[in-house]
């Protein structure tokens, strides 16, 4: 699927104001034919198969959440500031259990930051099982490079702790200062440490003696579910499911049957699977992704560029000569507007996604252009799919 993305913008020197949203103004979209879809005369795709694991899950056995907070040492003056005050009122505390009593006001710490530490529990876990963390700062913090984690307590959503994280960080990136100029690559606020939490304990996910499963599709479809539902009676050689809605497919157990073999074998079944015709955007990064299931219309679309730039020039001005006057910094302003021509793309019956895209790329069109279109498209009815925005 074609993915299209945005140059970032760069500054000018003169101060620059662009009036509209990259300089582009969508004239008009005139829809040619309503009735007739692109690719009828063209053999239909063929359907995708997909395992059942890939597209569900079973309910109730899933992964949960947890997070902590806790203190990073060891770092070469990259921590928290002194008006971070948190991270003191911390190392206090924390102190304090270990018998050692310190004012807050004689502490410095530029050597420590305060960080949130997450993990993800996954199902069946037991006391012993090794997670991975990430820590972020909590604070101002420039850099995480070269710290270690103290421990830690992971909680979960009921307020219990169900692991301990601790060990040294792996930070993916890095900040360099030297004389004012700073040199940053990704974000070394952020760190990683493989395998850096300790399950305590368990959750209970017991799956023994239980007679009645639920399989939940990751995208809600009828279709889906009824072919899922089907394909499971005809590999277990009876009629152990049904669809009960869109997303829910029950399947019940038979006496005396393993249950983790059962569950083995559904998830292994290859089932035909009907996606959603979906376009995604987001408007953030300029990015656009363009399933293959979209169905085009016949349409025509008139598109032109309209830009107005406010430039700002500071001149000097100077007194006469023998004059009383002083100099003076004027600010002087002109507006300049250029209309660009109208660039227009025909798609004609038989057209495809890439049809579309490679004509959006010939007129020059960005990815916010893009945007644009396809919403404009969607609104006059030439557009067969759901327009996702992120």
């Amino acid at each position: 699927m074609p993915v299209l993305r945005s140059n970032p913008y760069h500054p000018v020197s003169q101060r620059r104001l662009v009036l509209g949203m990259a300089g582009r103004l969508t004239i008009a979209i005139l829809l040619l034919g309503a009735a007739v879809a692109f690719g009828s005369d063209t053999p239909a795709s063929p359907v995708r198969q997909a395992r059942i694991k890939d597209i569900s899950s079973v309910e109730g056995i899933r992964d949960n959440q947890l997070v902590g907070y806790g203190l990073v040492v060891g770092l070469n003056g990259t921590g928290d500031s002194q008006q971070t005050t948190f991270p003191t009122q911390t190392l206090v505390a924390m102190l304090l259990r270990m018998g050692v009593s310190v004012p807050a006001t004689s502490i410095r710490v530029q050597n420590l930051a305060a960080v949130f530490v997450a993990a993800t529990l996954p199902p069946f876990a037991r006391p012993g099982t090794k997670l991975d963390i990430t820590a972020s700062s909590a604070g101002d913090a420039h850099s995480l490079e070269g710290g270690l984690l103290l421990m830690t307590p992971l909680y979960g959503a009921d307020g219990k702790i169900y692991a301990q994280a601790q060990g040294p960080l792996v930070v993916g990136g890095y900040s360099v200062s030297a004389n004012g100029n700073t040199k940053q690559f990704n974000h070394p606020t952020t760190a990683r440490i493989p395998y850096g939490a300790m399950v305590e304990r368990a959750l209970p996910s017991e799956i023994a003696g239980m007679d009645k499963f639920s399989i939940l599709l990751n995208d809600a479809d009828f279709r889906s579910a009824e072919a899922m539902a089907k394909a499971i009676n005809t590999e277990l050689g009876r009629p152990a499911a049904h669809a009960v809605d869109s997303r829910r497919v029950s399947l019940s157990v038979a006496a005396g049957e393993e249950i983790p073999l059962l569950l083995a074998r559904v998830e292994a079944i290859e089932v035909p699977f009907y996606p959603r015709a979906k376009v995604v955007v987001n408007e953030r990064t300029g990015t656009v992704v363009i399933g293959g299931t979209v169905v085009l219309l016949p349409v025509s679309i008139l598109h032109g560029g309209l830009a107005v730039n406010v430039v700002s020039e500071f001149q000097v001005s100077q007194p006469g000569p023998f004059s009383s006057g002083t100099t003076q910094t004027v600010q002087q302003t002109r507006v300049e507007a250029r209309d660009k021509p109208v660039s227009r793309i025909e798609l004609k019956q038989g057209a495809t996604v890439d049809d579309l895209v490679r004509s959006l790329q010939t007129i020059g069109a960005s990815a916010r252009d893009v945007i644009s279109i396809l919403q404009a498209m969607k609104a006059a009815g030439s557009l067969e799919a759901e327009i996702e925005v992120l």
